[in-house]
């Protein structure tokens, strides 16, 4: 696999309490997401955050790992539900810190047992990037079934 590189453009006006900011990504694919400390930390109010930015990208790629290995093991997904959750909270001495990123998988794949799908989701696991990474930064990284 080529090296992947992709970028993103962030602003912020004003100090963080009363600040916001807007996300938006060089290929295009979303314009403008808008943040604030508010959105972080209360109610989102159509805001998105860093955290849910964080869960976006590490369920989309298990998803995608998932379905490379369903696909090469003979029984390519017709669908699959993944939903990612990331948690952030306070540690002690080290302040704020995301501690958690729980997953959970609905899987459909024609003629895929449930012993199979447990394989395939343990090396899809293992094949994400961001699993590992977060993994390695300390993070307790759950995946269950639906």
């Amino acid at each position: 696999m080529p090296r992947i590189e992709r970028t993103v453009d962030v602003s912020w006006e004003g100090n963080v309490a009363r600040g916001r900011g807007a996300i938006e990504a060089g290929t295009g694919a979303f314009g403008a997401l808008p943040f604030s400390l508010p959105s972080r930390i209360g109610n989102p109010e159509g805001k998105t955050s860093p955290e849910e930015l964080l869960a976006a990208a590490h369920g989309a790629c298990l998803t995608m790992s998932l379905a490379t290995e369903l696909t090469q093991a003979g029984t390519p997904p017709t669908r699959l539900d993944v939903t990612c959750r990331v948690v952030m909270d306070e540690v002690a001495g080290e302040g704020h810190q995301i501690v958690g990123s729980k997953v959970t998988i609905r899987a459909d794949a024609e003629g895929v047992d449930e012993p199979a799908l447990a394989a395939a989701i343990e090396l899809a696991d293992a094949g994400c990037p961001f699993s590992t990474l977060l993994r390695k930064a300390g993070v307790e990284v759950t995946i269950s079934r639906v």
